[in-house]
């Protein structure tokens, strides 16, 4: 996988700013272990948030074992991510992103999310929660396939 991650910020951050940056080096490093240790045992995804082809019952994922799935059923299947994040708040313990996640999927195809990604980290600075606002059908309405 290609790492792309383009931040326009300065490097001293708040705690779940800098678990926000971990998480999108993760995944575009395709690094299920290193993403998974940046979660509390009991943390949630909520990617995205409500019902999903993801999450039926828009309950979001929970635990080692739910964090796992989603990977495997999300994170594992992209061949490239590239994370632009555009604006970024944190306020207490947590932040919340604003920009364009693109992944590159099998078949040459790229899909372009636009959304914002809520972060909050406990004490430790683990993830607790992790919540993805973006539209479905906005989101499959940028699919298309690129040259490879």
């Amino acid at each position: 996988m290609g790492v792309q991650v383009c931040w326009d910020t300065t490097a001293e951050q708040p705690p779940a700013r800098r678990a926000a940056f971990a998480s999108m080096t993760a995944a575009t490093a395709g690094d299920k272990e290193a993403w998974l240790a940046l979660f509390a045992p009991d943390g949630v995804v909520e990617d995205p948030v409500g019902p999903s082809m993801f999450d039926a019952e828009g309950k979001g994922h929970h635990g080692r074992e739910g964090l796992s799935a989603f990977w495997d059923m999300t994170i594992a299947n992209v061949e490239r991510f590239e994370f632009v994040i555009r604006d970024s708040h944190a306020a207490g313990d947590e932040v919340a992103n604003v920009g364009t996640i693109t992944t590159y999927l099998p078949g040459g195809y790229r899909v372009d999310t636009d959304g914002v990604f809520v972060y909050r980290v406990g004490e430790d600075g683990l993830v607790t929660s992790m919540r993805a606002f973006w539209e479905v059908e906005r989101a499959m309405a940028t699919a298309r396939q690129v040259a490879e």
